[in-house]
């Protein structure tokens, strides 16, 4: 049963292993000294797999040692008179510590596959699924090395085929765990040489979800469709997962991103359902139940893999079209709808917001959002009786994804690309709820230059509305000219909070002066507007008000900023000059809004 070899004359774990290994065989009708003995191999194959290289170069390498300990194992396991009993004894343990032996070499790789393959033809399938799945939970919490889990997930794969009852059960049973594996070991920043392995593990993935298709295959009614939705929901996360690793995988990801998005069709998913989220909300809608929370939160990633699947589907050429639909036809179709529009708006959020994924993917993502809201689409609208506000916190999140891209990324071109895109969806927003949108992004910004940045977009927001009254003068006393009316005096309130901070005391200067000069320059186009007689009667600038600007924000402001600059003039250094730079452009609007208040007030 046993093989001689030197390696296992000069070790003694192997002499040992074989002991234990004729003794499981010898106990098999004592359940207790079974037990004992099953123990015994797994300790000693648990000490040989976490033995490290040796330093003399006399001494055998541990992966001859465990090579003979494997060859061990598989002897025993397929010439054993009592076969099928041994391979059932020690099937719930052997499969974990097997599979981290055959990292060892590519012999061990080989030897530990037979002896997996021998637990699989042997075993009743629905145990395997489970003694893989909680090897691999084990391995997971001791090594994250991609090569470990190689073994596990594809026996996996060729365990599920083999299932004849309650495929769905069981299915629901490893997703979660291989989720979990891809989530843990795709993100690790691990040298070059394991690249080939996470690749190797993407294609393991792509064999289970293979293996889950020929399951569907064999089922109808409920149950497949539920099956169905189960394996698009693992096909969209895995995509997330291989699109973080892009830079890993980057020779092979074209491969890699074909075999997942060819399941799409089979799964009933199309361009429109992966761009608006509707695929994802009905597929999990048929996998939820009441108590089944934890279970639909392993498909977290989903919608980033529907978002994902749709920008490399666009920019890649080498990928095939796998759904059959035109996208630009697609995008023409979602533009027709304002609630499909926005829900298109709301899932690139996805890829935007997180920071593992690359800037050319932020960048492709920015590219089908513009696309989206190009042109004539965003003309008219499109239901009178359209209802925002349950969009905005999608909306707001997208737009504040799209601000950590102007200021995070290297690229000029970027972030002007994301700029442009900023300004588009702000516009597309209904006008009640635009501004509300600005503030907020406005008071949940760190960035002195975007809080700049966001005034002078309300700014021409305002100006925009002026242009609009105007190109409807005979209706002066309509809609539009509420609106302008509105914006203005919101806009007095945002002015407030810049110049007259709501936590007390002046604004912080030097680290304000770009947001402090946008807040001055729309006090000043306020203030022209109203005193060129262009606001149609209706007036923000009250006299009241007015005395209140001047005596509450703008003298402690120029007493503030005068004060700044006489310090600076008298430090005379590179600082102090870079100061200057900063102070004279708002030292200048503000003397001409002290000016234009002086002259209003001198009307009342």
């Amino acid at each position: 049963m046993s093989m001689e070899s030197s390696s296992s004359l000069l070790d003694p774990s192997v002499l040992r292993l074989r002991e234990s290994l004729e003794a499981c065989v010898l106990n098999l009708d004592d359940t207790s000294e079974s037990n004992n003995a099953v123990a015994k191999v797994v300790e000693i194959l648990d000490s040989i797999s976490h033995v490290s290289q040796p330093e003399d170069e006399n001494s055998v390498p541990d992966s001859a040692i465990s090579e003979e300990a494997l060859q061990e194992v598989y002897l025993c396991l397929s010439n054993s008179p009592s076969r099928e009993m041994i391979i059932d004894a020690l099937s719930m343990e052997l499969p974990k510590v097997v599979s981290r032996m055959g990292t060892r070499s590519e012999k061990c790789y080989k030897i530990a596959k037979d002896i997996v393959e021998l637990f699989l033809s042997a075993c009743n399938p629905r145990d395997m699924v489970a003694v893989l799945c909680e090897a691999l939970d084990v391995e997971i919490e001791e090594s994250q090395a991609p090569q470990y889990f190689l073994l596990l997930l594809d026996g996996l794969a060729q365990v599920l085929v083999l299932i004849q009852r309650r495929h769905l059960e069981q299915v629901k049973v490893a997703l979660p765990v291989v989720l979990n594996v891809l989530s843990k070991v795709s993100v690790l920043h691990l040298e070059e040489e394991y690249n080939k392995s996470i690749a190797d593990l993407f294609d393991s993935a792509i064999r289970i979800g293979g293996s889950i298709q020929e399951m569907c295959k064999n089922m109808d009614g409920r149950r497949k469709e539920e099956l169905c939705a189960l394996l698009g929901l693992y096909i969209l996360c895995t995509i997330a997962f291989v699109s973080k690793s892009r830079q890993k995988i980057s020779s092979c990801i074209t491969v890699i991103l074909s075999s997942l998005l060819n399941f799409l069709p089979f799964c009933g998913f199309s361009y429109f359902g992966l761009l608006t989220g509707s695929n994802v909300t009905t597929a999990i809608n048929k996998i939820s139940k009441e108590d089944d929370d934890d279970f639909v939160d392993c498909f977290s990633l989903s919608k980033d893999g529907a978002s994902l699947s749709v920008i490399w589907s666009r920019v890649s050429g080498d990928i095939a079209n796998p759904i059959g639909e035109e996208l630009e036809i697609v995008v023409k179709e979602i533009q027709k709808n304002w609630i499909d529009m926005w829900q298109a708006v709301g899932m690139l959020k996805y890829p935007l917001s997180s920071v593992s994924y690359t800037w050319e993917i932020k960048e492709h993502a920015l590219e089908v959002l513009s696309s989206i809201l190009h042109g004539d689409s965003l003309d008219g609208p499109k239901d009178q009786n359209f209802d925002f506000s349950p969009f905005v916190p999608s909306i707001f999140t997208t737009l504040q994804a799209i601000q950590i891209v102007m200021m995070g990324a290297v690229d000029p071109s970027l972030r002007k690309k994301a700029f442009v895109v900023l300004k588009k969806i702000i516009s597309a927003i209904p006008s009640s709820e635009r501004f509300d949108i600005l503030e907020a992004l406005i008071a949940n910004s760190s960035s002195p230059s975007m809080k700049a940045l966001l005034i002078d977009m309300v700014r021409e927001q305002i100006a925009a509305q002026y242009q609009e009254d105007a190109k409807n003068s005979e209706n002066t006393h309509g809609q539009h000219v509420t609106e302008a009316f509105c914006w203005s005096s919101n806009a007095l309130d945002l002015v407030k909070i810049i110049l007259k901070p709501p936590e007390g005391g002046p604004p912080p200067f030097p680290d304000d002066s770009e947001p402090v000069l946008s807040a001055l320059n729309l006090l000043r186009f306020l203030l022209i507007k109203e005193s060129t007689g262009q606001s149609n009667g209706k007036k923000v600038l009250t006299e009241q008000v007015l005395r209140k600007i001047y005596s509450e924000w703008l003298l402690p402001l120029r007493t503030l900023v005068t004060g700044i600059r006489a310090d600076g003039e008298n430090g005379g250094n590179e600082l102090a000059d870079h100061l200057m730079c900063g102070l004279n452009p708002v030292l200048l609007v503000l003397y001409r809004c002290i000016e234009l208040v002086e002259e209003s007030m001198k009307h009342f």
